[in-house]
């Protein structure tokens, strides 16, 4: 694919022109009110930045509706000041190589960082929609969900009413099993009915597969659609969307709100590209409501000076307290699963679960102990499965767990948040390890008691030596209850 520039304007040119990284600046042409442009297209491109093998339209019809007005072409990579991706952002000489190219005949960089979402180089636009937008029917918006929000819940959901009024900011700190989801519900249908294009990212495809039903299910008739590695919605064009933050990697200038649930989580909180993906998802007057029940300690310490807009829900919709994890020295549990033993501790501990009839997730720190302590717990005469990020059969597993089907689900870090399994405990076996951070293991111990009808449970962390992570989680845990006792928020 080749181009000129002239007049100001790119010129398509197979054979004469030039690549597209060689072109200088270009305007696109005023928007043609008269030309009859595709609907297709309009829906397939509003608010998106794809590339030409995205787009299932010949290439001289795409280019037609840049000479009307319709679409801008961005280079995907940028030479200037410093070689950059302009799709993810990635500056990192590191995470660029280079290749020749047969589209335009050059030897052209290109960006690995976001490879996975297709390969963007020097000769690549990045193709966007610059025509009328998509119409909405407000009135098939409408709010179905019909719970009741706790006091706590109303507050916060007042605060993200007003956010998305005003198009602000807003972190609503709300510990494990405050009904997160259901206090967006209010603020998601004021954003609908006022013709606002609404995205909830994570940062895990699980996590996605739990919110999507139960916000469908909220607003059944709002065609909303959940994105996901290998979804098949990628192309569809909704006015409510619930998406992993790489699926943003597509999307360009397309939302009035941004909600980012799970903000401290991986990869999200490490991946400076995906938090680029997210702000350039965002209109340029937008509101982003952040959600975690663990925010790292500059945001916390931002929102203890009032520098960072914040509401807190210290206490579940239920109001009994979140369970406070107790520490329990199992010794050295890694030369005892070696030896194909488990700790005593916690054999004990799941002897005593399974006779009360109780679900249990155990949480390891490596896939390697994960597949071995699965073995083990069989050997007990237990039913027992594991699930981790590579496994091809965690979305089945999971479900077995849920059904019942499973005693024991053995897990590493991956459902640590956004699974919810009521009357569960929880262990954490090596809860010293590195990976046990405070954030996980604070998320971990609220796997348990999110249930109304089952608002208790029993979390243990089998340690083999206390770590600073463990004791902060335990204090996150107990300053949370204290806070939420003095505002009347719980009963013991």
């Amino acid at each position: 694919m080749k181009f000129f520039v002239s007049n100001d304007l790119l010129v398509l040119n197979r054979d004469k022109g030039y690549p597209f990284s060689h072109c200088d600046t270009w305007k696109t042409p005023p928007l043609n009110p008269t030309f009859s442009y595709s609907l297709d297209l309009q829906q397939l491109l509003s608010g998106k930045q794809l590339l030409f093998d995205e787009i299932s339209f010949p290439v001289d019809m795409i280019h037609e509706h840049y000479k009307q007005g319709y679409i801008t072409y961005r280079k995907g990579i940028v030479q200037h000041p410093f070689l950059t991706c302009q799709r993810c952002g990635n500056e990192d000489v590191q995470r660029f190589s280079s290749f020749d190219c047969a589209r335009c005949g050059q030897h052209c960089q290109y960006c690995r960082a976001c490879i996975m979402m297709g390969r963007v180089s020097e000769c690549t636009p990045l193709i966007s929609w610059c025509g009328p937008f998509v119409p909405h029917n407000e009135d098939v918006h409408e709010l179905h969900w019909k719970g009741e929000l706790s006091p706590a819940q109303q507050v916060a959901s007042d605060a993200v009413v007003v956010a998305i009024e005003k198009a602000e900011s807003l972190l609503v700190w709300a510990v494990c099993g405050a009904g997160k989801t259901e206090l967006l519900f209010q603020g998601i249908e004021s954003a609908l009915q006022k013709g606002k294009r609404v995205c909830i990212a994570t940062p895990r495809t699980d996590v996605v597969l739990e919110l999507a039903p139960r916000i469908q299910q909220a607003f059944p008739h709002a065609n909303a659609i959940a994105l996901y590695g290998g979804s098949p919605n990628r192309h569809v064009y909704a006015p409510l969307v619930i998406a992993t933050t790489h699926q943003l990697f597509r999307f360009y200038e397309a939302f009035d709100v941004v909600i980012v649930d799970e903000v401290d989580a991986f990869p999200y909180s490490m991946d400076h590209t995906l938090q680029y993906a997210v702000q350039h998802a965002q209109k340029t007057k937008a509101t982003v409501i952040y959600l975690t029940a663990t925010p790292n300690e500059a945001w916390q310490k931002e929102v203890n000076e009032n520098k960072r807009k914040a509401v807190t829900i210290p206490a579940r919709y239920h109001r009994h307290p979140i369970p406070v994890p107790e520490f329990v020295w199992c010794g050295n549990w890694r030369k005892k699963v070696k030896k194909e033993c488990l700790p005593t501790a916690l054999e004990r501990w799941l002897q005593t679960r399974i006779h009360e009839n109780k679900a249990c997730f155990v949480f390891v720190p490596r896939i390697d102990v994960l597949d071995a302590v699965v073995q083990l717990i069989k050997v007990m005469g237990v039913t027992s499965e594991g699930v981790h990020a590579e496994d091809p059969n965690r979305k089945e597993n999971v479900q077995k767990f849920r059904n019942r089907q499973v005693d024991v689900l053995v897990t590493t870090t991956i459902l640590e948040r956004g699974v919810t399994v009521p009357n569960v405990d929880v262990a954490v076996l090596g809860a010293e390890d590195e990976i046990f951070t405070e954030s996980a293991l604070v998320q971990i111990a609220g796997r348990v008691g999110r249930s109304a009808d089952y608002p208790t449970g029993d979390v243990t962390f089998f340690h083999y030596g206390k770590t600073n992570e463990m004791v902060k989680a335990k204090n996150h845990i107990l300053n949370m209850n204290e806070l939420a006792r003095k505002r009347g928020l719980i009963h013991d």
